[in-house]
């Protein structure tokens, strides 16, 4: 009897420790979570604003498009040889990078290293943006 008293009053503290009694603090826990889930995509995309060299002159400079508001953004660039292959274009902040159109299509600039490029000459690199395999840009 005394076992199983014992037990009943063990299971009846651990089951109230368990348990948040203060709603305040339960809905400030809940809040958090949804702040850290709900964050701007563009947090991690401003941090790529600024010039980005490619290979053989090809670069692309990154800046912020203050008219169009947070996580949306100017690319400048020269992404192939050819003088037509150069030009500025809108982006937006997206889950995965900064989606952006052009004369090309339709593309998605996303942070990768030097291999994920496609391109020897950018092999070693490890802070690069990359928009399809075979054109990417990357920091020093």
């Amino acid at each position: 009897m005394e076992k199983t008293a014992l037990a009943l009053s063990t299971l009846l503290l651990i089951s109230g420790c368990a348990h948040d009694s203060n709603p305040s603090s339960a809905g400030a826990a809940d809040s958090g979570a949804s702040t850290e889930q709900s964050e701007p995509h563009h947090q991690i995309t401003d941090q790529w604003v600024g010039r980005w060299i490619g290979v053989e002159g090809l670069f692309l400079e990154i800046s912020k498009d203050e008219s169009a508001g947070p996580g949306h953004y100017l690319l400048e660039m020269q992404y192939g040889l050819d003088a037509d292959q150069s030009g500025t274009f809108e982006g937006q902040a997206t889950t995965e990078g900064i989606s952006f159109s052009r004369e090309d299509g339709q593309h998605l600039l996303r942070a990768g290293d030097g291999e994920a490029t496609g391109m020897k000459w950018l092999l070693e690199k490890e802070d690069c943006l990359i928009v399809a395999t075979g054109e990417g840009y990357c920091r020093d």
